[in-house]
């Protein structure tokens, strides 16, 4: 059944939107912890992440924030059909390379399946904006 009627978007893009901000905002969750150090955040680390998380140049922490900020952004952007979510997903998908190459680069990649799935998630939601895009189901 398509029930996509000239610009109207399908089902499955109001699923994808939605994954997608729930998703990202686990990210903003997950950096603010992070960044404020807090007791859940900390309850769910080793001593040894703890010390690499401490440890880690402010331009990776920089990257990781722009990461997902503009993609939580983005995701809002796509419930609200607006073009701008697609180079804010662009920005983010370099974000994340920058931060997840940093971590391959020196070998301390703790979860090899949660890390490859943040950057191949980063990269479907860039196609995914530009697909709506050309689908006028964003403008």
């Amino acid at each position: 059944m398509n029930l996509n009627n000239g610009n109207k978007p399908t089902i499955w893009f109001w699923a994808v939107s939605v994954i997608a901000l729930f998703w990202n905002a686990m990210g903003v969750d997950q950096y603010l912890g992070q960044a404020y150090e807090t007791e859940r955040w900390q309850a769910s680390m080793t001593p040894e992440q703890l010390e690499l998380a401490s440890s880690l140049p402010a331009w990776i922490t920089a990257a990781f924030a722009i990461a997902v900020f503009s993609a939580t952004i983005a995701s809002i952007g796509l419930l609200l059909r607006k073009g701008w979510a697609y180079p804010l997903f662009v920005l983010s998908f370099i974000a994340v390379v920058i931060q997840m190459g940093y971590f391959f680069a020196k070998g301390i990649v703790d979860n090899m399946g949660m890390t490859i799935s943040i950057i191949v998630f980063a990269l479907l939601l860039v196609w995914f904006s530009k697909y709506s895009k050309a689908k006028k189901w964003i403008n």
